[in-house]
């Protein structure tokens, strides 16, 4: 049945005991169920660690000083509401379609539309500047410094390319091991600064400890308001915190497993993001830290251990490619549920003998080798931009998420359907809540000029072209849908 015709049955039809849902997405056949326990637990925790904290964390410090602990204890708060309505989503109805296939059951096929190419824009930005940032960070050693940038950026893409289209499984493997090598260098990280603040060992000729945030003008050394405009930056550190909510379609268990995941969430963003930007700001002056270099390598730099910063170089440069790999998955099956009703190109939903939607992720590596093009033409500053870009996507895919959340949760009260034990608590305030939050960091991005100014300049163009392109696909998305409700 289409949305269509269901949400006409809704209206004339007496209220249906509660049930779980009857929508079903086509998007949803096809994948296999390879991703176990241990794949979701680590895609999570690689979610809540990227390219955003790795690299984005050195400029924002020089930026916002040690107040940037306080923007990523913020934006972590409202990433975790975000997550734990997509959870109550997914465990209502798992769907590699993720939020696209829910907008389309609470939504119907226009908000599925602008859900879908929002998100698709997220990812293929992102994509941008995962592969600049494994640029820069190759570049860190002197056999490719010598490399263009832009060349360096296209053999990332390439490999993480290749390995995404052999299989789920292939890529759960990837996601797992890169995000042990994440957690483990943080954790390493955390305790070689733990134990120099404790022991007060100079670094760099510096006794670290509070005396480095008091003998640096503060918490606030540039005053309140940096802290505030960094947020849109701090927001891109947690783009992939919906991963698990995707993967969670190529599950055999999602009931089980997927709430534990989305759960722990919560206690990495307070010890990874927060404790490791708290741990830069005790170690070293914030004005030690550059956006040309990821913090975490600038504090081993400056140790002086023989190779330490080498090693910590290397696994920043796994961040970006693990990040990299993540965003071709997701916007691979989010593709491939929008081509199955007609809301994106057909090859997109193209499948391989893998089991993979192969056209989707050739897609966005299609849009992410702009990016390559972008490191030629404007090297020094096009991390910067495509994250500004990326951030409007990001924006607008977490206000779908909490749209479609709050619509389930009003369909809830009127008896349509049945919330599963896994709730986001206190709605409906935590969603409108948070989207008075995103609304905020639009503004915010706007008042603080320059590239985030330009970038919400940029909405009308963007919700021109959402608008255009429904009224080229609407015809066809009208098609399908009646031809399934011929045959349902």
């Amino acid at each position: 049945m289409s949305d269509r015709t269901r949400t006409a049955a809704v209206d004339t039809a007496p209220p249906s005991p509660p049930s779980t849902s009857q929508h079903v997405d086509a998007g949803d056949e096809g994948y296999s169920k390879d991703l176990k326990s241990r794949h979701i637990n680590m895609i999570a925790i690689g979610g809540a660690i990227g390219t955003g904290l790795f690299l984005g964390a050195g400029g924002r410090m020089a930026g916002a000083g040690p107040s940037l602990a306080i923007a990523y204890a913020v934006c972590g708060v409202f990433a975790f509401f975000v997550v734990r309505a997509l959870g109550e989503l997914v465990l209502y109805r798992p769907s590699s379609g993720a939020f696209v296939s829910y907008a389309r059951e609470f939504m119907g096929e226009k908000g599925a539309f602008a859900a879908g190419w929002l998100y698709f824009l997220n990812w293929s930005t992102t994509a941008m500047a995962d592969i600049t940032a494994a640029a820069l960070f190759a570049q860190f050693w002197s056999a490719f410094s010598d490399i263009p940038q832009g060349v360096l950026a296209l053999a990332a893409l390439a490999v993480v390319l290749a390995g995404n289209l052999i299989s789920v499984k292939y890529f759960g493997e990837m996601e797992f091991w890169f995000a042990i090598i994440k957690v483990a260098a943080l954790v390493v990280f955390m305790l070689i600064s733990i134990y120099l603040v404790a022991t007060q060992t100079p670094v760099d000729g510096h006794v670290p400890g509070f005396s480095t945030i008091a003998d640096n003008d503060g918490i606030f050394p540039l005053g309140m308001l940096p802290m505030l405009l960094v947020i849109q930056g701090v927001v891109f550190a947690y783009a992939s915190v919906e991963l698990c909510g995707v993967a969670a379609g190529e599950t055999e268990n999602p009931a089980k497993i997927l709430p534990k995941a989305i759960n722990s969430i919560m206690w990495r963003v307070g010890i990874f993001y927060v404790g490791s930007v708290v741990l830069l700001a005790l170690l070293l002056p914030y004005t030690a830290y550059s956006a040309d270099q990821s913090p975490f390598v600038t504090v081993m730099d400056k140790i002086g251990i023989p190779g330490a910063a080498s090693i910590m170089n290397l696994v920043v440069l796994t961040a970006a490619l693990s990040s990299l790999n993540s965003g071709l998955y997701s916007t691979g099956r989010i593709l491939r549920s929008m081509s199955l009703s007609g809301s994106a190109p057909k090859f997109t939903g193209l499948m391989n003998k893998g089991q993979v939607p192969y056209g989707g992720i050739l897609l966005t590596a299609g849009f992410g080798a702009l990016g390559v093009c972008l490191n030629f033409l404007v090297p020094k500053s096009a991390f910067e931009i495509v994250i500004n870009v990326a951030s409007i996507g990001i924006l607008g895919t977490w206000a779908m998420i909490m749209i479609c959340s709050l619509l389930f949760y009003r369909r809830s009260k009127e008896g349509l359907v049945e919330r599963p034990s896994y709730k986001l608590p206190w709605a409906p305030y935590t969603q409108i809540v948070t989207l008075v939050f995103l609304a905020t960091v639009v503004f915010l991005m706007w008042y603080g000029g320059g590239d985030g100014r330009k970038t919400v300049y940029c909405l009308p163009v963007i919700a021109a072209m959402l608008v255009g392109g429904w009224f080229v696909v609407r015809r066809r998305v009208n098609l399908i849908a009646a031809e399934r409700a011929e045959k349902s």
